[in-house]
């Protein structure tokens, strides 16, 4: 078998130092005459030359590699995620290792641990927990969280990131939209309200329901049962909501439910009733998930742009390697879209109960 390609013959190949070739293959190439770097670029392609990974870790402590925790990949939009984060790193030559904590705190300090003892610095954290004291301690040691869809909140470790959407307007714009079509009876279904981002959301739809001269105090909230609301899958939680919210007191005729896996149960438990979604009953959505445009009627929701907010939190990762930028604190913020289908309409003269 040859000898492995060094380094050296690499930079000796393209007529520069190996502290060159080193900033190229790291990514810290952009204060360096263009003509340089196609010099390396070149003798690496000429000589088949191939990093070891394993010795950068030795003289670093670190990989080339993100860390991303979702809450769980069966809700496709945590999938879809997934797939755009990793290829965003892939452009940017980094790996991505991935880990489920459905919400828990002690899975998600598992995950972290193992993470930080193979190297891992640079960690997208997708969690909507109130408090982040069980990751402090690694923070503190250099450890870089970029958060996603869950805005930094007053007691958070310092100098985390965040990138996520304006929860609060996407409440609100998916509400205005059905008190524009005349409903007045709109149902909000969240299951457990502990996590950050749905609190937000259920506030943008208060502040609709407001600006809309409704009283708030009349339309129903269904957070779930509280001894097993955490262990029911999503739309197991919207199907068992419709059955609720129709079998007490007056019925809505709309569902704002926190995201689409919750709206597909809701439209499955309308469908029990006998009653038309869309018609009877409107259903709105969140997250945009590639099942929204394919189920019939076709879900009204609110896109959450994943291939932008991937990208952003790759940039987050790459940013702070090429500057060292260990001192700031980035969070933004972006807007999301309501995408109007078929599964919302005007609302009817009198509601209907099934």
């Amino acid at each position: 078998m040859a000898d492995k390609v060094t380094i050296q013959q690499v930079a000796a190949a393209a007529g520069v130092s190996t502290s060159t070739v080193s900033n190229v293959l790291n990514g810290r190439s952009d204060r360096m005459q263009p003509e340089t770097r196609d010099r390396v670029f070149a003798a690496i392609g000429a000589l088949d030359y191939r990093p070891n990974r394993a010795a950068r870790q030795l003289r670093t402590g670190q990989t080339k590699t993100i860390g991303l925790i979702v809450p769980s990949v069966s809700n496709p939009f945590w999938g879809a995620f997934a797939r755009e984060l990793e290829q965003a790193a892939l452009g940017h030559g980094y790996n991505v290792l991935l880990g489920n904590s459905e919400r828990d705190p002690g899975r998600e300090l598992g995950y972290v641990e193992e993470l930080w003892d193979n190297g891992v610095r640079d960690i997208v954290l997708c969690t909507s927990l109130p408090s982040l004291d069980h990751l402090a301690s690694f923070v503190e040691r250099g450890l870089k969280l970029i958060l996603f869809d869950r805005p930094v909140q007053p007691g958070d470790p310092p100098l985390v990131a965040s990138i996520g959407i304006d929860n609060h307007v996407g409440g609100s714009v998916a509400t205005s939209h059905l008190t524009g079509l005349g409903h007045r009876r709109i149902a909000f279904v969240s299951g457990s309200q502990r996590s950050v981002n749905r609190t937000v959301r259920h506030a943008g739809f208060l502040a609709a329901v407001q600006a809309a001269g409704l009283d708030a105090a009349e339309l129903p909230v269904w957070a779930g049962l509280p001894a097993d609301a955490d262990e029911l899958e999503a739309p197991e939680v919207g199907r068992r909501a419709v059955h609720d919210l129709f079998s007490t007191g007056p019925p809505p005729t709309a569902i704002i439910a926190i995201n689409d896996m919750t709206a597909l149960g809701v439209c499955k438990g309308i469908r029990d009733l006998g009653l038309g979604i869309g018609t009877d009953v409107s259903v709105v959505g969140f997250d945009d998930i590639p099942l929204a445009d394919l189920v019939s009627p076709s879900l009204t929701t609110v896109r959450q742009p994943i291939a932008r907010m991937a990208a952003l939190a790759v940039e987050q990762v790459v940013t702070r390697e090429r500057t060292d930028d260990r001192e700031s604190t980035h969070a933004i913020l972006l807007r999301p879209e309501l995408v109007v289908r078929d599964s919302t309409g005007a609302a009817p003269a009198e509601p209907t109960r099934g």
